[in-house]
């Protein structure tokens, strides 16, 4: 390490020490690697594009930042003054377009496998592989110590500035943005004894994890997780519907399919007390500007549940998006020490499945792209260490996306929870004053169906 190059060291948040050890402890899973995929069309001016990048990464301390934890009991992180991201450039214009693709899907797992060294900044990666004249494929990959969900748009966002000023000669200008040390110092403030007494009250009777039977598979046969993904898009109409629900009763898309989610985990266990995984934001609202910041803030916490069979589901779902509200004002705690504070015996994971939601996508700002390039995501590739991740992409149509390992579901199992997804919600829009254990997990077909049959069975007895 050159001292001359260092321009500050400080402890990691909460989350950034979870993420480090899961990482280590398991290097060869490759977990909080996260792989974006695009293309390019147009011309582009590959020169400008680099510098846009790095232009970028000078902006932010978190990018320029590495990770100390040997001989040491605290891990830390150093930020450089200075790190250069280069941008690799591949020339498969002479290869056949099926070859292309072929040659891609090896190169992005080969990608993969190469991970990152943490003590090395910056944890992000750009390729650049020239398909011909006006059509490039674009890899950008990072690791979730630097970069979390919400990060990477405004990240976008810059370099889309940058490019546009860059290529037409004009002065970089972008808004000063806060460094992530505010966020750390912002941490250290939060009174952590207000934090337990909520935990300690929200996961009050919850012993153990809520437990599918198949995700156990894995760890009964010791098996190396694969992830595999399969992803429900719901009709710009029925995600019309949804959203008009959701005004109607001052709820949000999100809570909907969470409500959903809970719901569906209640149906498979026969449980009315469940408990799942919810990945936020992690951005104050009282620390000015942390919606601009680039760093790592997402949180995921544990959302437990109660249903009453009785209860109305408007009502239901209105207290359930306040329980949802309640537990943001304590997002800042780490995942370690809620579980401490729980009665879940420590060798058992609070929870083993997670929602996500998606609610910056980065396909707005691919399209601030301006001039004669059109930039296009062509997919995504994220590895946490849960069995199960359902991912929310809230947009004209609902996406619902299930990252799952392939040891403890098969494509069956995960096409299944899909259809009942899309039953629930529209279920939901259906009938939203039924009591819950009314509301429906059969399509209208099938209901027909099992009406006539219903019906059928009580003229035989009649007869009978």
């Amino acid at each position: 390490m050159k001292t001359e190059n260092i321009e500050d060291i400080y402890e990691l948040t909460p989350l950034q020490k979870g993420i480090l050890f899961h990482s280590l402890y398991a290097n060869e899973l490759g977990l909080y690697f996260f792989q974006q995929t695009f293309i390019l069309h147009g011309n582009l001016n590959i020169d400008a594009f680099e510098k846009a990048w790095q232009i970028v990464v000078d902006r932010h301390t978190i990018l320029r930042t590495g990770f100390y934890w040997e001989e040491i009991d605290n891990p830390l992180q150093v930020v450089y003054k200075q790190v250069k991201i280069p941008l690799k450039l591949y020339d498969w214009s002479t290869i056949e377009p099926v070859a292309q693709q072929q040659h891609l899907e090896s190169f992005l797992v080969s990608d993969r496998k190469q991970g990152f060294d943490f003590s090395q900044p910056c944890l992000m990666r750009l390729i650049l592989i020239r398909f011909n004249d006006d059509c490039y494929q674009f890899i950008l990959s990072h690791h979730m110590l630097n970069i979390d969900g919400w990060t990477l748009p405004i990240i976008f966002h810059e370099c889309v500035q940058i490019y546009t000023a860059l290529c037409q000669d004009k002065e970089v200008s972008l808004a000063s943005t806060r460094p992530f040390r505010d966020y750390i110092d912002w941490l250290q403030q939060q009174d952590i004894f207000k934090a337990e007494i909520f935990w300690r009250q929200a996961l009050k009777g919850v012993k153990a994890p809520t437990s599918l039977t198949y995700i156990e598979t894995r760890q009964l046969y010791n098996q190396v997780e694969r992830y595999d993904e399969e992803t429900l898009k719901l009709s710009a109409t029925t995600t019309k519907t949804l959203q008009s629900l959701a005004k109607q009763h001052r709820l949000t898309l999100a809570t909907l399919v969470h409500a959903a989610w809970a719901i569906l985990l209640s149906r498979y266990t026969c449980s009315n007390n469940i408990v799942y995984g919810c990945t936020v934001t992690g951005r104050p609202v009282d620390l000015a500007g942390s919606e601009s910041m680039v760093g790592v803030f997402i949180n995921t916490l544990p959302i437990c549940v109660k249903l009453d069979p009785q209860q109305l589901l408007l009502s239901w779902l209105q207290n359930f998006q306040t329980q949802l509200v309640e537990a943001r004002h304590y997002e800042y705690t780490s995942l370690t020490q809620i579980q401490e504070w729980s009665e879940v015996p420590r060798n058992f994971p609070l929870f083993k499945s997670i929602v996500v939601d998606e609610n910056l996508p980065i396909s707005k700002h691919l399209q601030e792209w301006k001039g004669n390039i059109e930039f296009q995501s062509t997919g995504s590739y994220y590895k946490t260490n849960y069995p199960l991740t359902i991912v929310i992409y809230p947009d004209t149509e609902l996406i619902i996306a299930i990252s799952y390992d392939s040891n403890s579901f098969d494509i069956a199992t995960i096409t299944g929870i899909l259809k009942d997804f899309e039953i629930v919600l529209q279920s939901m829009v259906n009938n939203p004053t039924v009591q819950l254990k009314d509301l429906s997990l059969l399509t209208h077909e099938q209901q027909q169906i099992t009406s006539i049959l219903e019906q059928e069975a009580l003229f035989k007895w009649d007869v009978a």
